[in-house]
């Protein structure tokens, strides 16, 4: 299996996609569901981020797409 299909590899992506797209720094993530396979699929995470400084949890869900981030959908939790 190659490294950005195993679950470290997404969840490194998912990281990447907060980053680049939101300017979130990710402080933990805790994978609940994962159905990516053959690199498309989703990845349900519970996460805390951090953005300027102050930090809140979330749910987000991750579809991705030939082992890239394509899509995500967020609730916020508190």
């Amino acid at each position: 299996m190659s490294d950005e299909l195993t679950q470290e590899g997404l969840t490194d992506a998912a990281k990447a996609y907060l980053k680049s797209h939101y300017g979130e720094d990710t402080v933990r993530m805790d994978v609940l569901s994962n159905t990516v396979s053959d690199g498309t699929g989703e990845m349900n995470v519970e996460c805390t981020v951090s953005v300027g400084g102050s930090q809140s949890d979330w749910n987000k869900a991750f579809a991705f797409r030939d082992a890239e981030v394509v899509d995500m959908r967020a609730r916020f939790l508190r």
